[in-house]
């Protein structure tokens, strides 16, 4: 199993001199091949930050992030452009499809742009809607889909250029309770039938309990990691909420 993200040392500040936050601090880990990874804080507590900063969405203060063994942090300009369409995907919390568009033309425009041959783009669109069970959708524009049909549609251009890590933030923050569940099974089905390397930034500890490790961050500093081993689902929730409450959250609002 393959190292795809390491994170080395990351410091992120905002304001000048006199005036310095620490959004994140000293911050170091890594995500192997096949992980579904979930970082856990509260509001402020820099994850959302650490977040950017992998996605190359933000720059470091100080550190390094590799990816695939790629240090992103010196990446600029079209050689950080292409890296970001090829190696990354991204779920957002409101699914970010193009109105425009049909599902398949969204689901096939990260392709398009890759210059890909017409038919390579079409084989690979057909495959991946079969798998997310959304084959009979790939005409309708996104006003015409149900909030699940546009998950999976969403689900489906982050996974179509096969990337080396999936990125999701806060991905059931704008969802009723049925349609964050349908969403965070399609994510499990990404991890667990296609492999994806998944890397989630939530403050839900039900969403949260979808992933197998959890990094809790407090003060832009890693405060405590759980692995979720062989609990059920059940019981990996559980033990999130103590942390949670040791963090100093309320868990009757992450439930």
């Amino acid at each position: 199993m393959s190292t795809i993200l390491q994170v080395q040392g990351m410091q992120k500040y905002y304001g000048s001199r006199g005036v310095v936050t620490k959004a994140v601090d000293n911050i170091s880990f890594s995500v192997e091949e096949g992980e579904y990874v979930g970082i856990m804080g509260v509001s402020g507590s820099g994850k959302t930050t650490l977040l950017n900063c992998i996605s190359t969405i933000d720059t470091v203060t100080a550190g390094t992030i590799r990816i695939k063994g790629k240090d992103v942090t010196a990446l600029k300009g079209k050689e950080l452009e292409r890296f970001r369409r090829e190696e990354l995907g991204f779920i957002f919390q409101d699914f970010n499809l193009l109105d425009t568009l049909t599902a398949y033309e969204n689901i096939a425009l990260a392709l398009t742009i890759l210059g890909e041959k017409p038919d390579e783009i079409h084989r690979k669109v057909l495959e991946v809607a079969t798998k997310l069970n959304i084959s009979s959708i790939l005409s309708k524009f996104p006003y015409q889909m149900s909030g699940g049909e546009k998950q999976r549609t969403a689900s489906a251009r982050a996974i179509i250029t096969n990337p080396s890590l999936i990125l999701a933030d806060e991905p059931t923050g704008a969802l009723d309770s049925k349609s964050a569940r349908m969403l965070l099974e399609t994510i499990g089905m990404l991890n667990e039938q296609m492999k994806a390397t998944i890397l989630m930034v939530t403050h839900d500890a039900f969403t949260a309990s979808y992933a197998k490790r959890i990094l809790f961050i407090k003060d832009g500093r890693i405060f405590n990691e759980i692995l979720r081993g062989e609990d059920t689902r059940k019981e990996f929730f559980g033990r999130i909420i103590d942390v949670v409450t040791l963090l100093g959250g309320d868990a009757n609002v992450v439930m």
